[in-house]
């Protein structure tokens, strides 16, 4: 060989170590971080399992497990491959559960090995999670603990896309301090912490703060621990960008600016947007990218920003469409050449008739097909690119929605969730379908809901529910029962057979009207049928009495139907009311609140349906007195009137939680009991407008209150189930199979 091949073959060959050494060092970090997660999700165990890389397939993730020895070999591609790999293995041979209402982790013995190699690739490049809502309905008080264990969440489930607006204000502070805004006009800027999500959107300014700075920084350095953990395991972040939104007092500041007034259906006072072609609109957005990129890093290249989200746009005709679109981009762009937009399509549905197919094409036509990304976000009951040619070309994700606010009644449609995802990937008219996605307003809810639809992220099969149902049961508990099952067949039939919550009359401003506002009384299912489920998980009670997740369940279905019941209770008293039945209204307005206390005692039981944890976490926050007192305000404001006394948005993230129904909802229904058998007593027509008025006042007052509430569990929710059960099972049973005479004789 002569000496000159013999130093090229030497630099290809150091050219390849090196080559294999950057991806080994690559693959060594995500490695290092899924084992991390390993050792907290299952620390006894966690020498049982080896991790190794494996490159991606076709440009998807993929993830393998299989026996080496004594151990279990997890492989994949990233950190979220891996943990995908474990959390099969706990599901699928140890049949464990991890969700948000309660965990089994109870692991067999022997040890659950796996007999053969088990391969995944996944069908979807993105795995999109959480919705802007999502940050204050359910995460508003989340400290470094709780994002550290929903990003394990995360991981364990595959998602790759997760929603990263944590910490921004601090950014948005500095950005408009340094065109010369000061406290004056950032406190008329920044809403309080429960408020940030219609902030962001634009949609309100000032609301329950100002913003202490303590809260400004305590975020920014628990947004850098998110994305250090996030971007370790593989996940691609989104961060925050530039869409319009500026200061009540910007035209003061710069009165040459041209700015326009926006309003978010009535609601609150007018926000404030840059027009797309003002000088200043570019200026802010690249001022705003570039703190970003110095203080969080823009190495994912993802950007999520929303424009004119329930709201009209100030300017209607195609040519501003298409600027604002284009200039939100271009915001991105100018710092990040490789920026992707992803954008939320709620504003297609929410403004329909305004959003029509040539409209929505014109505003997404500013933005290179390859550089947009658009998220479906109802489309699990209102989607969009079916009305539009999978948007025109363009990249999109199917989401499902699910919730709104943050409501947990039992709700959900198991059917559609089990096979339009997976359908979805064989469609022919997909378009660009990229990926799907979990975008509820709150999480900490109907936790098999979820379960079920991450199951997506890796297959392209429709699911057999009643199976499925069964091998959850299976993992939930820790072991098969015929009367678990069963329950979960029954649900499967009540509560999960259709989309759409429905709340039980205790949660609303006190009427003698069946529905009002947002709580919707009538259910698609017959309540009579959910019994059963109650008495069949509490046959099994002997077996799995300790088990967290069986805790969990049984106290939700019994707080389903004792929630149902009370709205049958309110309608009796109505009854005796209108026909002056004194003895009869006495009665069962005596049982009514009877039950609101013992729905109460019901949930008491668990930690996660207990206001007092609500409360004294965003206390914690508070360095000092007066903040955590503003806290708390923005606490009890946000799931109750939601934005002050007169805000037609009350009772929207209402909660079946211990604490609201004694503190809040009991009180409203004393009030309004005591108002109307006084009214009945002295055969006067009850001023239902006037007790309104009143009670608003006594809401305001509950908001700025600050009496306790416990953070912790009392009683044993196995054993006060089934004394509630003893108390009301057949009473309840009784009830409907009266009702369901009286409709027929009619």
């Amino acid at each position: 060989m002569c000496r000159k091949t013999a130093i090229l073959l030497f630099c290809l060959t150091f050219a390849i170590q090196m080559v294999w050494a950057k991806d080994k060092d690559t693959s060594s970090l995500n490695e290092q971080a899924a084992y991390a997660l390993i050792k907290r999700v299952l620390p006894k165990y966690a020498n049982r399992f080896k991790v190794a890389y494996i490159p991606m397939e076709d440009n998807k993730d993929v993830f393998e497990l299989e026996a080496s020895g004594e151990q279990i070999l997890l492989k994949g591609n990233n950190g979220i491959s891996v943990a995908s790999a474990f959390n099969y293995w706990l599901k699928n041979y140890a049949h464990c559960d991890i969700s948000w209402n309660g965990t089994n982790l109870e692991i067999p013995t022997p040890f659950p090995m796996v007999k053969e190699k088990i391969h995944k690739v996944t069908p979807h490049d993105y795995r999109h999670y959480f919705n802007y809502c999502t940050f204050n309905y359910t995460a508003s008080w989340w400290d470094w603990e709780r994002w550290q264990w929903e990003i394990d969440f995360m991981a364990l489930n595959g998602i790759n896309m997760p929603l990263a607006m944590t910490g921004q204000n601090a950014l948005w502070d500095r950005v408009y301090r340094s065109f010369g805004f000061d406290d004056a006009d950032m406190d008329a800027f920044f809403t309080g912490p429960a408020y940030f999500m219609w902030f962001w959107a634009g949609n309100i300014d000032g609301l329950n703060g100002p913003l202490p700075k303590s809260w400004m920084k305590s975020h920014e350095e628990l947004q850098k621990k998110i994305l250090l953990r996030e971007r370790e395991l593989g996940m691609k972040p989104i961060l925050p960008a530039f869409s319009g939104h500026v200061p009540p007092t910007f035209k003061k500041r710069f009165p040459n600016a041209k700015v326009d007034k926006v309003n978010w259906e009535g609601r609150f006072a007018d926000a404030y947007v840059l027009d797309p072609e003002d000088p200043m609109f570019q200026q802010i957005a690249d001022r705003f990218m570039q703190e970003q990129q110095k203080t969080f890093g823009l190495e994912n290249h993802l950007y999520g920003a929303d424009t004119f989200n329930e709201m009209d746009l100030p300017h209607q005709d195609s040519a501003y469409v298409r600027k604002i679109g284009k200039a939100v981009y271009d915001g991105m762009a100018k710092t990040d050449p490789k920026a992707i937009w992803v954008m939320q399509g709620w504003l297609f549905w929410d403004r329909r008739d305004f959003w029509q197919p040539e409209r929505i094409n014109n505003y997404l036509s500013g933005v290179p097909d390859d550089k947009l990304i658009i998220l479906d976000l109802f489309a699990d009951e209102q989607p969009i690119w079916t009305k539009t040619k999978s948007f025109f070309g363009k990249p999109w994700i199917w989401c499902m929605l699910h919730n709104f606010g943050g409501r947990n009644p039992l709700f959900g449609n198991l059917d559609y969730i089990a096979k339009e995802p997976a359908e979805m990937v064989h469609d022919p008219n997909k378009g660009n379908l990229s990926g799907v996605g979990l975008v509820p307003e709150g999480i900490e809810q109907n936790p098999v809901i979820y379960s079920l639809m991450l199951n997506h992220v890796w297959s392209d099969q429709p699911v057999n529910v009643n199976e499925w149902l069964k091998g959850y049961a299976h993992s939930r508990y820790g072991k098969k029962n015929p009367y678990t099952e069963k329950a979960w067949d029954i649900l499967h039939k009540t509560v999960y057979a259709k989309e759409g919550s429905y709340e039980t009359i205790v949660v609303a401003r006190p009427t003698f009207e069946k529905d009002n506002d947002w709580a919707a009384t009538d259910l698609p299912y017959d309540p009579l049928a959910l019994v059963p489920a109650w008495e069949n998980m509490l046959a099994a009670a002997q077996q799995f009495k300790r088990n967290d997740c069986y805790q969990f369940d049984l106290v939700s279905i019994g707080t389903q139907v004792l929630a149902n019941y009370a709205s049958v209770v309110q309608q009796q008293f109505a009854r005796d009311f209108k026909q002056k039945n004194i003895t009869g209204f006495k009665q069962h307005t005596a049982e009514f609140m009877e039950l609101i206390a013992d729905m109460d005692q019901l949930m008491g039981t668990r930690r996660e349906l207990l206001l007092g944890k609500w409360l004294n976490d965003a206390k914690k926050w508070g360095a000092n007195t007066a903040e955590s007192r503003l806290y708390e305000k923005n606490a009890r404001d946000l799931i109750t009137l939601w934005g002050g006394k007169d805000a037609v948005l009350h009772e929207y993230a209402n909660k079946q939680w211990s604490g609201l129904f004694n503190g809040f909802y009991g009180k409203r229904w004393k009030m309004f009991i005591s108002e109307a058998s006084d009214a009945l007593k002295t055969k006067k027509v009850f001023d239902q407008k006037g007790f309104t008025e009143k009670v608003k006042t006594w809401e305001w007052n509950w908001v700025n209150g600050t009496e306790q509430y416990p953070d912790q569990p009392t009683g044993d929710p196995t054993e006060i189930s089934k004394k509630m059960y003893a108390k009301y099972g057949k009473q309840i049973t009784a009830a409907y199979k009266k009702l369901k005479l009286t409709k027929n004789k009619k």
